[in-house]
């Protein structure tokens, strides 16, 4: 999950949400990146942090007693496994795009686990095994995965309020095409990215946040109780292409 901490208590955006966000955003882009694979690809970028279900985990909380940040979490094999089943589950291409993102987020951390060393080994046999049968090249494989990473790292600086005041940019990643991209607030509701990479010349994007107002659980229970308990809203932005 995603922590914030406010004025109010701990904002919670679950790991599904944010792969919600993703899939919004990955629907604005120009629809030149749309490939037969289009609809596996929206999956992909949806449901690539699913195997994520905070209620079903224990790991819930930091020795002070307070939900940790998906940034706390390391390597785990139960979740990546999990993660490759359902992507299989629905096709290889799923399974592919999900395993590359397996290795960007894990990939460095694992040279020093060695159990995580070898599941990552084994993916990488897995993504040319997949390639093969798909029928797609290295280079294909790697722009279709450009658009998930793009998506999910603009959905997760939306996610933690990353986006800067006073029209300043932040770095977003590499896109598809190989591009940089900023995202920058052109307004107290409004956000705009440089270069623009969408259809339309504006949409709007939202997402569900739960916000906690005790900052400290005995257990993971009492968390979980405070979680489904908590109120719900929805954050949205209105994304705007710039004048010429």
């Amino acid at each position: 999950m995603i922590v914030n901490y406010t004025e109010g208590g701990w904002e919670v955006i679950t790991q599904r949400a944010h792969g919600l966000l993703a899939a919004q955003i990955a629907m604005q882009w120009q629809h030149s990146v749309r490939t037969e694979h289009w609809i596996e690809t929206l999956l992909a970028i949806a449901e690539h942090d699913d195997a994520q279900i905070e209620l079903e985990r224990d790991n819930l909380l930091t020795p002070q007693g307070g939900p940790v940040n998906f940034k706390m979490k390391v390597f785990e094999e139960r979740h990546c496994t999990e993660t490759m089943d359902f992507a299989l589950s629905k096709s290889r291409y799923i399974a592919l795009l999900c395993s590359m993102h397996l290795e960007f987020v894990y990939g460095a951390a694992c040279e020093e686990n060695p159990k995580a060393a070898q599941f990552m080994r084994e993916q990488k046999l897995l993504q040319k095994h997949w390639r093969k049968e798909l029928k797609l090249t290295t280079v294909e494989a790697q722009r279709d995965y450009r658009l998930l990473e793009w998506c999910d790292a603009l959905s997760l600086l939306l996610c933690q309020h990353e986006n800067q005041p006073e029209g300043r940019g932040i770095e977003i990643s590499n896109g598809p095409d190989e591009k940089e991209y900023r995202l920058i607030q052109a307004a107290s509701d409004t956000l705009t990215i440089d270069p623009w990479p969408f259809e339309t010349n504006q949409f709007e994007l939202y997402f569900e946040t739960r916000l906690i107002p005790q900052l400290a659980f005995k257990d993971a229970e009492e968390f979980r109780a405070a979680f489904r308990n908590a109120s719900v809203s929805e954050k949205r932005w209105l994304f705007k292409k710039k004048a010429a």
